[in-house]
């Protein structure tokens, strides 16, 4: 594939993207795909939004704050000056982004992409090991961090990282110093397929990968999924509980409310209760969680709250029928189901209004194509058990990363998700076809669990695997042999369990430990996972 010529003076993404011969086929089958050659998604998002709907209309709300997108303009464009003048950004050079969900994140996300930086955005949970391999791969050499989620990026000590944080009463605090900028600044004149962000997504080794996208990418899925199920207003309010690092939180709440001109609200902590308080107090329309937080929502409630919504989108994890039943009753608001993934960005098969099917994630968004197919890749008949296939404009390119020919395959990437498309052409998830881990949302590489409780001295051994929980859809599970002499009592599974959180992100640890005397293995010593899983559906473990 032929790219256009690069803005990018440091061209470590180019030159580690996949052989033109591993891309997927990309699509651009609608009209408002097909993008000029020069493009900078932050300016179409920020500057030509202004254009049309005025710089004056709130853009970000959070609970101290009210932006304005001119006031989001103005410390973008400072954040921008901030890198390019005072710490010498080259076009291409990646940038650690590091905080909650905030204004400020997202100032500082649209400042690196008009300096023409790359965005690598990272979830403030993970921990320095998690940082540091994030940080090899990428070949980070700067980052932007909020103030109180500095301790485990130094402790990280990546070698020749420059951090500057913000959030701070410091005088060098990049609020403090983009204060001290003029207005305006000139974006990089980027090419519409120069690497804008790499967002990691976990692998079922535990080594996590880094997708690439491009500045059209970012659009693209505002211009299919957004524009065509949304189908968002300038008036309309988001909010959701996905963090920015998130490819899901990323669209949901950045991209998708300012390529309509609408508002985000951005919550750094929200638990059921105030997420749905906030709904109400805020007019929210339009709200993006997991199945687990609109379970919850019920559960505590305040379905009353939440009637002030339009649209309702599920991700991360199957939304059950049971749930998306007992939400409609109770509030009226249909849930859009959909199935997305980092390797394209966003949702790519959904349904809205009258043509969801309760209990299906629905048709491929307008844009996208899929198909059901066997282990060889032929398409298998309607009603037939396989392999979810998709093609559009967004698709899987990892950084210098082997396992970019199994997610792409004769032009297709082949998710790793199990599906039945039906008669007329609804897709219904059966299962996760790897080893990932699916838990509120969250996808967990049970390898990654099982490395950090191996580094805990009393550990002999142990294999990590979900088991089925009604709440959060699979609960990280830790089947652990201790070394002899050490108690399995109900203090040893605690401590196992704080130590996960101290080596990993929290999200990650083990919510059930259960102690056995061994583990089922192959006669060559390999461990079988899906005896396991096998048994940790049925709450037991039988080595028989």
């Amino acid at each position: 594939m032929q790219l256009s010529p690069s803005a990018h003076i440091d061209t470590f993404c180019r030159d580690n993207l996949p052989p033109a011969h591993q891309w997927p086929e990309l699509t651009f089958t609608l009209p408002e795909l097909r993008y000029p050659q020069r493009l900078n998604c932050a300016v179409e998002l920020l500057d030509r939004t202004i254009d049309r709907y005025g710089g004056d209309r709130p853009c970000l709300l959070s609970p101290t704050d009210v932006w304005s997108y001119e006031d989001l303009r103005r410390h973008a464009d400072a954040v921008a000056r901030v890198l390019a003048e005072d710490l010498a950004l080259v076009p291409g050079n990646r940038v650690l982004l590091r905080g909650p969900n905030n204004p400020w994140l997202v100032a500082c996300w649209l400042g690196v992409l008009k300096a023409g930086g790359v965005a690598v955005t990272t979830m403030p949970l993970l921990r320095p090991g998690e940082l540091a391999v994030i940080c090899e791969l990428a070949n980070v050499g700067l980052a932007l961090c909020d103030h109180r989620f500095t301790d485990d990026l130094t402790a990280a000590a990546i070698p020749g990282l420059r951090t500057l944080i913000y959030g701070s009463q410091a005088p060098d605090d990049l609020v403090a110093c983009a204060a001290a900028k003029p207005a305006g600044f000139r974006a990089v004149d980027t090419s519409a397929d120069d690497v804008a962000l790499l967002a990691f997504t976990s692998g079922t080794t535990g080594r996590p990968k880094a997708t690439m996208h491009f500045h059209r990418d970012v659009l693209a899925n505002a211009d299919t999924f957004s524009r065509h199920v949304l189908k968002p207003t300038s008036d309309d309010v988001f909010t959701g509980t996905p963090p920015l690092a998130f490819t899901f939180g990323l669209g949901a709440l950045v991209v998708f409310p300012l390529r309509a001109g609408a508002a985000s609200l951005l919550l750094e902590k929200a638990t059921p209760e105030s997420l749905a308080d906030a709904v109400a107090e805020y007019g929210v329309t339009v709200l993006s969680s997991a199945p687990t937080a609109y379970r919850a929502m019920l559960a505590a409630g305040k379905a009353d709250r939440l009637k002030v919504l339009r649209r309702c989108v599920s991700a991360g994890e199957a939304l059950p029928r049971a749930t998306w039943e007992a939400f409609h009753d109770a509030t009226g608001v249909r849930i859009i189901d959909g199935i997305g993934s980092t390797e394209l960005l966003h949702i790519f098969i959904a349904a809205a209004d009258d043509d969801i099917r309760p209990g299906s994630t629905g048709k491929p968004v307008p844009g996208y194509v899929a198909r059901v197919v066997d282990d060889e890749g032929r398409p298998v008949p309607d009603g037939a058990i396989g392999r979810l296939a998709v093609k559009g404009p967004t698709g899987c390119r990892y950084l210098a990363d082997a396992r970019q020919q199994v997610y792409v395959q004769d032009g297709w990437n082949v998710t790793g998700d199990t599906y039945v498309r039906d008669a007329d052409g609804y897709f219904w998830y059966q299962a996760r076809s790897d080893d990932m881990i699916i838990s509120a949302g969250y996808n967990i590489a049970g390898p990654e669990v099982e490395e950090a409780l191996l580094r805990h001295p009393e550990v002999a051994e142990c294999g990590v695997v979900g088991a089925p929980d009604e709440a959060r859809g699979e609960v990280v599970t830790a089947y652990v042999v201790l070394r002899p002499g050490v108690v399995a009592d109900d203090a040893k599974v605690e401590e196992l369990q704080e130590f996960a959180k101290a080596e990993i992100a929290p999200y990650k640890y083990p919510r059930r430990v259960e102690f056995v005397d061994a583990l089922p293995r192959t006669g060559t010593g390999k461990l079988q996972r899906y005896r396991l899983r096998a048994m940790a559906g049925d709450g037991a473990l039988s080595l028989g």
